[in-house]
């Protein structure tokens, strides 16, 4: 990997470890298209998948005394099931028709729970089985996990200060068993010590942003960046077809 790609590479992991420090999500949403554009969608998805691991422990770290420990264990148990199948998927499918079919189910799903005010869709165990098995099936073929989570978390009405420590212990599974059925990639030792380090400054002043954030806005927020992970992944998709 030539210094170019490393820096090229640095730049979408700060502003995703930002973004996912201050609302919960949002790190292969914002940093992964980027992160594909720069390295390939093999390499690029699966450092957005190893990295995210990363940043999620380390936020974790800092919040988990609001964890809610049951909602991550009802999202994850049918997000791990669902990996082979995506798995598969991803190595067969054509990838341009993939990314269009999983980012036109996130819109719809954001825009159904917002137009649907307090209906809540996607609530209870039934609700998070869903939301789980296709945020599993979408974080080992696309590296955007995240999108669902929101869904679910907009249906429970979750405070942020709940949403971030519990989609990061959800998060930081879903990124191991998706980069487990992949395999580590291939990265030089430049490239791993420039999104280390735009890991940790996109971290760090994302914690100094969230202090700032008032509930009206962290929820607008998690609303804008789901939507905009659900476009960005059929924007991929069209591109990869033309």
């Amino acid at each position: 990997m030539s210094a170019a790609t490393a820096v090229l590479l640095a730049i979408p992991v700060l502003i995703g470890a930002l973004t996912q420090r201050t609302t919960g999500l949002g790190f292969g949403l914002v940093g992964g298209p980027l992160m594909v554009a720069a390295a390939g969608p093999h390499v690029g998805v699966s450092m957005s998948n190893a990295l995210s691991m990363v940043l999620c422990g380390a936020v974790l770290a800092r919040t988990w005394r609001d964890t809610h420990w049951r909602a991550v264990l009802l999202l994850a148990l049918p997000a791990m099931a669902a990996i082979p199948l995506g798995a598969f998927v991803a190595a067969v499918a054509p990838t341009g028709s993939l990314l269009v079919l999983i980012g036109s189910m996130v819109i719809v799903a954001v825009g159904a729970t917002v137009l649907a005010g307090r209906q809540r869709l996607l609530r209870g165990v039934p609700g998070a089985v869903i939301a789980g098995a296709i945020s599993g099936f979408m974080s080992v073929t696309a590296g955007v996990g995240g999108p669902m989570v929101s869904v679910y978390a907009l249906s429970e009405q979750w405070a942020r200060r709940v949403l971030i420590p519990t989609a990061q212990a959800y998060l930081l599974m879903v990124n191991l068993g998706s980069l487990v059925s992949k395999g580590i990639p291939e990265v030089s030792w430049l490239g791993w010590l420039c999104c280390g380090a735009a890991l940790v400054i996109g971290a760090i002043a994302g914690e100094r942003l969230d202090e700032r954030i008032a509930p009206k806005t962290g929820r607008r927020l998690i609303i804008g960046v789901a939507l905009i992970g659900g476009a960005a992944a059929v924007v991929r998709g069209i591109a990869t077809m033309l």
